[in-house]
């Protein structure tokens, strides 16, 4: 699948994926207003063999075709644990 990553210039460290042959179509309007403007940072071929740095490529696959995008957030940490 060919994918589009967008980055989002409100949120810190959110990251948006889509078909590239959808773009944002299927993003729904409250999700485009929390992530405010975005900024293309990657066009890519993604499947199963291609590495990821924080997903899994066959989920972010399923959840594109599913529900029109996905949504890398950051990684949660636990309060109180120091982030190394």
């Amino acid at each position: 699948m060919r994918c589009i990553v967008y980055k989002s210039l409100k949120q810190s460290d959110y990251y948006l994926f889509v078909a590239a042959e959808e773009g944002l179509a299927r993003v729904p309007e409250g999700l485009k207003q929390l992530l405010g403007s975005l900024e293309k940072v990657l066009e890519l071929e993604l499947d199963r063999n291609r590495a990821l740095a924080q997903a899994d490529p066959v989920e972010v696959v399923t959840q594109i075709r599913e529900q029109g995008y996905y949504l890398q957030m950051p990684p949660r940490t636990d309060a109180g644990s120091p982030v190394c």
